[in-house]
């Protein structure tokens, strides 16, 4: 019998836990595909406590970190833990170790990640993080290997399971956001605290990685200008699906010809006939355009502990396979950015928009809106005003053509501070995917 690949795992919480019962429930297709069985031999948490609905060897079981990175047994650590200083010392250690990492961190991977892979091919080691986008979606390694010839102009996509099922749910059936966000959470699709996922922290976490990958450029999650969509409601989802459009929350980074790239997380107004407006519920969608291939979507599972697994176990599998003696340390040498880093200011962004306003309900308020609009360079494609409002003020929707991000601003930052207006004006892009 081939020698096993023996794993080391640090953190036997909901995704650890789920690892293990997903190799336990699929061992015989997962080791007849590779040369070499994948076994885990030592398992870390701080929790030792029995955990009773997984199958595995309670003596494997302990809090000893040390002991796990200095066993010569061990050849990858799998790390777990969701946290980052700890998380990005644990790796370095193992790396400089001589051990392979597979770790599903996005903070980590989107805040400390360049510097973990330029660890990684130093000592010829290899670090994957399939888990860390996507979930079940094979994006990472699409990068690597479906999509590697082609050189790639833009990534986008929807990346949180979260935020797409309340928008969803808010458009399908009428719920206002926190109705939507309560049932998300009775089903187990949001966290307990589902800040990141609704103010598109989550997401701008995973767009820095993809960006990263695509562009060759160390992009960080400060470098992502980032929008939730907490200020969504009803009314503008009622309005997009009346003008043909849904509202996603995307991930949107782009490179231009001058070497710089646009990294943006906000709620936009996609049309109905593209591909991603139609990707509801919790699956997730990405979009990657290549010179040689066109527009390439992935939709897919992008959250739970099954999908998550499958794409931790993809990783060992690879690693398992051999292939570590080649191609992966290829697909190594791909993720360590190559280029300077060149962010292009939002400020930058020419798109069209979708402005909401509370306009105190008196003669001449939306002309004096319309007057700042036209002095700042924004020109409107359209206006509309629902038969009822607010009861003090009034709801006017404005469209826009394309214009210039930081006209816009400039033009609701005036109209915010005018008497008429009684709530801050709502902005959401509108994105034509050709």
């Amino acid at each position: 019998m081939a020698s096993p690949l023996n794993v080391g795992l640090v953190g036997f919480g909901n995704i650890g836990t789920g690892v293990v019962r997903a190799l336990d429930a699929n061992r015989e297709v997962i080791n007849g595909r590779v040369p070499h069985p994948v076994e885990v031999v030592r398992i870390v948490d701080v929790d030792t406590s029995p955990r009773p609905d997984t199958a595995y060897d309670p003596a494997i079981l302990s809090s000893d970190t040390d002991g796990l990175l200095a066993d010569p047994d061990v050849h990858v650590v799998l790390e777990l833990t969701g946290t980052i200083d700890f998380a990005y010392e644990l790796i370095e250690r193992a790396l400089t170790g001589g051990k392979h990492v597979v770790t599903a961190n996005k903070a980590l991977m989107a805040t400390r990640g360049a510097g973990l892979i330029r660890i990684a091919v130093d000592n010829d080691r290899c670090l994957l993080f399939e888990a860390a986008v996507g979930g079940g979606i094979p994006l990472i390694r699409t990068l690597h290997q479906g999509v590697a010839a082609n050189d790639i102009s833009a990534v986008c996509g929807i990346i949180n399971g979260t935020a797409n099922y309340v928008l969803t749910s808010m458009s399908d059936e009428g719920l206002g956001l926190e109705a939507a966000l309560r049932r998300a959470g009775e089903l187990g699709y949001a966290e307990p605290d589902p800040s990141a996922d609704v103010e598109g922290i989550d997401t701008a976490h995973k767009l820095a990685i993809l960006a990263t990958l695509c562009f060759g450029q160390d992009i960080r999650l400060d470098d992502v200008w980032v929008e939730g969509i907490t200020r969504v409601s009803a009314l503008d989802i009622e309005y997009a699906r009346q003008d043909g459009y849904a509202i996603k929350l995307l991930g949107m980074a782009r490179r231009f010809d001058d070497g710089s790239v646009e990294a943006r997380v906000h709620p936009t107004l996609v049309p109905e006939c593209q591909s991603l407006a139609s990707v509801g519920g919790v699956l997730n969608a990405v979009r990657i355009d290549g010179n040689l291939t066109g527009p390439v979507v992935l939709i897919g599972r992008g959250a739970g502990p099954e999908p998550t697994a499958s794409a931790i176990l993809s990783d060992l599998m690879a690693l398992a396979s051999g292939r570590a003696e080649g191609g992966l340390r290829r697909e190594m040498r791909l993720c360590v950015p190559r280029a300077p880093k060149r962010i292009r200011p939002m400020a930058e962004l020419r798109t069209r928009y979708y402005v909401r306003f509370g306009l105190s309900d008196v003669p001449g308020a939306l002309g004096q809106v319309l007057t700042i609009l036209g002095r700042r360079g924004v020109s409107v494609a359209s206006v509309e005003q629902p038969a009822e409002h607010g009861g003090e003020y009034a709801h006017v929707v404005i469209t826009t053509r394309e214009a210039r991000e930081a006209d816009v601003q400039s033009a609701l930052d005036e109209v915010g501070a005018l008497p008429i207006s009684r709530t801050e004006p709502l902005i959401l892009r509108i994105e034509e995917m050709d």
